[in-house]
């Protein structure tokens, strides 16, 4: 018994496939190029947006700022200050120039500083 090499059920579509094989490649070549070039976009913006976030920190360190450095905060100083109490220091003042007005804290000065 010979087999013959047509299939029983061949649609015209096959047939054109196979008489014509750039009718399936050529549109798939085209799919494949315009999704690339529409991509583009997409992948563009995800390297700018780490580009973004490199020179961010690579800024940090160039300021020499770390991430994990606590804050300054001017009110727990003072308190450590406060709590320092039993050690022997005094304050003293220094002097000011001359002809600068004792600043009175709180409030503008109304006349502008005299000049010497």
């Amino acid at each position: 018994m010979v087999f013959s090499s047509r299939p029983l059920n061949s649609t015209s579509l096959q047939s054109r496939l196979k008489r014509y094989p750039a009718l399936f490649g050529v549109p798939f070549l085209v799919i494949i190029v315009g999704a690339s070039f529409g991509l583009q976009t997409f992948t563009q913006t995800r390297y700018d947006l780490q580009d973004q976030k490199v020179q961010q920190v690579s800024h940090e360190q160039a300021l020499g700022l770390d991430r994990k450095k606590k804050k300054f905060d001017i009110r727990e100083e003072y308190y450590k200050l406060s709590a320092a109490g039993d050690q022997d220091w005094e304050p003293k003042r220094i002097a000011r120039p001359k002809g600068s007005p004792e600043p009175d804290w709180g409030v503008l000065p109304t006349e502008p500083p005299a000049k010497a």
